[in-house]
């Protein structure tokens, strides 16, 4: 599975961002698809998980009510919508392919990163 995130960029506090992240190659629809971020001099972090068929999501503390992950199959696209955003969710978000999980190493594909600042 070959992923290519976008949608990122510069925001006011406040605001929103809606992240894309496209998957070519095998079945999209055979794996769960998360988000992560990575601020610089920290670890990559769990932002939010989604199951094959969209009906299950998972959401990381520090964004629980203010984003929303989701799918569509028919696309290959995975999205975040991302509200209410802050100066500390800056950071390159990835997209990544693998099992229903909150752990990097459970995802066995990763798209190349976007980057999100949000200014105060």
């Amino acid at each position: 599975v070959q992923l290519q995130a976008s949608g990122g960029g510069l925001v006011q506090a406040g605001g929103s961002l809606r992240l894309s992240c496209v998957a070519s190659g095998r079945a999209f629809s055979n794996y769960a698809m998360g988000w992560f971020r990575q601020a610089p001099g920290k670890e990559r972090e769990f932002v939010a998980v989604v199951s094959w068929n969209g009906g299950t999501t998972a959401y990381g503390d520090s964004v629980q009510g203010r984003f929303t992950i989701s799918r569509e199959n028919a696309k290959n696209t995975v999205y975040l919508q991302m509200n209410s955003l802050k100066p500390e969710d800056t950071a390159v978000y990835y997209c990544a392919a693998g099992d229903f999980r909150r752990v990097v190493d459970d995802y066995s594909y990763w798209g190349q990163g976007t980057q999100v600042t949000v200014s105060s």
